[in-house]
């Protein structure tokens, strides 16, 4: 990659709002500039299929424009995550809720409120008209009786690499949603009210692979004015914790979306 910057973009399947790219999937692709751990902070919904500009602020900043126009900014960060395989997660900063069972995600699927009028039908992640082999189709519902809401997930080839392996930013684009709708349900939003991812930070210790039986779970952190904060986690088929993040939402009015942060 040549020091002064990088050519970013996203195509259409990757959409989350219409319009404009699935936050965490962009989120994804510019930690991935960085060395795939980073903080990234959208400033405005990123449109789909233009090329836009990547180029570092610093040593360790890196800012997505428009012609101009400031998109988002990444900076490298490390969120520590209790229960992570992965070595130096020494020191805890967010620590996931215990794991539910194949049976428990299942059955909650699809149970959230958000799913009776889905304000983004379409998103590459929980969007109920994505096909299979198109969308992850991520239905996350609340588990009863815990704070904690949950969906299974089996990667398809579409979304691996050569080596079999899920690319990192869909692992980023799975974190994202479930946490989203796991705050806006908590929060009792108004109907005309919808959420914008503005700030993720995301660990990734293993990737999952083609065909494994995977789930995500996500639970609602604190709310301050507008901003939504939650946990999200991606387990793997033995219920190991593969991949966690920390998101803050940004309520915004449901039919017009605008800058996220």
């Amino acid at each position: 990659m040549a020091t002064s910057g990088q050519e970013l973009r996203f195509a259409r399947r990757f959409s989350g709002p219409p319009g404009f790219a699935d936050g965490g999937f962009a989120c994804g692709s510019l930690a991935a500039l960085l060395g795939g751990i980073a903080e990234v902070t959208l400033r405005r919904p990123l449109p789909l299929e233009r090329s836009l500009w990547a180029r570092h602020d610093g040593d360790h900043t890196l800012v997505l424009e428009d012609g101009g126009t400031l998109l988002a900014e990444a900076r490298q960060a490390v969120v520590e995550v209790e229960q992570l395989a992965v070595p130096g997660a020494v020191t805890p900063l967010l620590a996931v809720p215990g794991p539910v069972t194949p049976e428990e995600a299942r059955a909650a699927a699809g149970r959230s409120h958000y799913y009776d009028d889905p304000v983004y039908p379409d998103c590459f992640v929980c969007g109920q008209a994505r096909g299979p082999g198109d969308g992850l189709r991520i239905f996350p519902g609340p588990v009863p009786g815990r704070a904690l809401w949950a969906a299974p997930w089996t990667p398809d080839a579409s979304v691996a690499g050569a080596d079999g392996q899920v690319r990192p930013e869909v692992v980023w684009a799975a974190l994202d949603c479930p946490s989203g709708i796991a705050a806006m349900e908590a929060a009792a939003l108004p109907d005309d009210t919808a959420a914008l991812l503005g700030t993720m930070t995301a660990r990734l210790g293993a990737l999952p692979r083609v065909g494994d039986a995977c789930q995500l779970v996500a639970w609602p952190l604190r709310r301050d004015d507008r901003k939504l904060t939650a946990g999200s986690a991606l387990l793997g088929p033995g219920g190991e914790v593969l991949a966690a993040a920390r998101a803050v939402w940004v309520t915004v009015p449901r039919s017009r979306p605008g800058p996220a942060a």
